[in-house]
């Protein structure tokens, strides 16, 4: 178990374990939930070198079920001579029968009825070598006798108890062997130097930046349960309702701040690597510019250039296109004037051709006279 023994805690092992050392030792241990009731009863249970034992809670376990449990401790310190630790914790009372046989257990150490008569003759049967070995007479009611004070001597209880409600006075009234019976251990609040221990140990692995930030922060844990505890009595005179804030809401509080540090380093990480990373893309972008820039210095004096040399040939081609269009205006002329020849030349060729046409009767007239002239 991972444990921060301060002075308080110390004291109550050794009570615990002063407590369950004697015959029928059995001790009530109350307190808030969280205060560390069952771990330091197990660490006392270890310290005397017992077997910590308890029942395991279902929805179906019934008298017959926490019965058979007890058959079973009994069998282990009675018969084996077993020390063991029964932890038993209010959680565990799912119903108020329970409490019938923890208070004979605790009252007398015999519980009536838990054995069946054939069970009592095997156990009588068992112990009634160890009855001889001790010099007795080994009758059924020595065995049983010495079996009795066998569970006495070695099992022991550990009542886990909150003080918080009505249910612990009220099965305290019913069940009068759960104080009489037993010796009352009380878990108060945890002083303000367990508190600082704790807050030190668990927040140990936690990476910090300073010692000065590590102080600090283990310092202001205890101050900050400190403030919410007044201000939980606070809320009492003046609601008249109760807040309970218990050492496991202290210890929630450093799981808290190391789950929201562990996150905000992440998120910082997480923004630090995409500033790096974005501080690499605008270096090579500015490297890719500056070339760019360059490339585009010598493109610009190839242009200015090719520039000059264009305007020149544009100069050239622009005296040539005057010229051209002289010679275009000359030519546009001649063209009309050809035109106006043309004319000129069809109708004369046309005058001709209709005298041709008028002349071309007469000569075949004369065509024919010659011929017959000859004749």
């Amino acid at each position: 178990m991972d444990l921060v023994l301060f002075e308080d805690a110390m004291k109550h092992v050794c009570k615990i374990s002063r407590i369950t050392t004697a015959d029928q030792g059995h001790a009530l241990l109350v307190g808030v939930g969280g205060s560390g009731k069952q771990s330091l009863s197990k660490l006392g249970s270890f310290i005397n070198q017992f077997t910590t034992v308890s029942i395991m809670i279902s929805s179906s376990y019934g008298m017959q079920d926490l019965k058979t449990d007890l058959q079973a401790f009994y069998m282990k310190s009675g018969i084996k001579d077993e020390g063991l630790m029964f932890l038993f914790t209010e959680g565990q009372i799912t119903n108020e029968r329970f409490l019938v046989y923890l208070n004979d257990l605790l009252s007398s150490g015999e519980i009536s009825d838990l054995f069946a008569a054939e069970d009592e003759d095997g156990i009588v049967n068992n112990i009634r070598p160890a009855v001889k070995s001790e010099g007795l007479l080994d009758s059924k009611e020595n065995c049983w006798k010495f079996f009795i004070d066998r569970v006495k001597k070695n099992l022991h209880m550990a009542l886990c108890f909150s003080p918080v409600g009505d249910s612990f006075r009220n099965r305290a009234r019913k069940f009068p062997a759960i104080i009489n019976s037993t010796v009352i251990d009380w878990f108060h609040a945890w002083p303000e130097d367990a508190l600082l221990s704790v807050a030190s140990k668990f927040l140990a692995d936690v990476e910090m930046a300073t010692p000065e930030i590590r102080e600090g922060i283990e310092q202001f844990m205890p101050y900050s349960y400190k403030i919410v505890n007044k201000l939980s009595d606070l809320i009492f005179e003046k609601e008249r309702r109760f807040v309970y804030t218990t050492p496991k809401s202290f210890l929630e509080l450093i799981n808290l701040f190391k789950q929201m540090l562990l996150k905000k380093e992440g998120e910082l990480v997480e923004g630090k690597d995409r500033y790096e990373l974005g501080v690499i893309k605008l270096t090579e972008t500015g490297e890719i510019v500056s070339k760019l820039e360059e490339e585009l210095k010598i493109f610009s004096v190839e242009v200015e250039a090719k520039k000059k040399s264009a305007d020149a040939k544009a100069e050239v081609v622009g005296t040539e296109k005057v010229k051209v269009e002289a010679q275009n205006a000359i030519a546009e002329d001649e063209a009309a004037k050809c035109a106006v020849i043309q004319v000129t030349v069809e109708a004369k060729m046309k005058s001709v051709q209709a005298d041709l046409d008028a002349a071309l009767p007469l000569v075949e007239k004369a065509k024919k006279a010659l011929e017959g002239l000859n004749i």
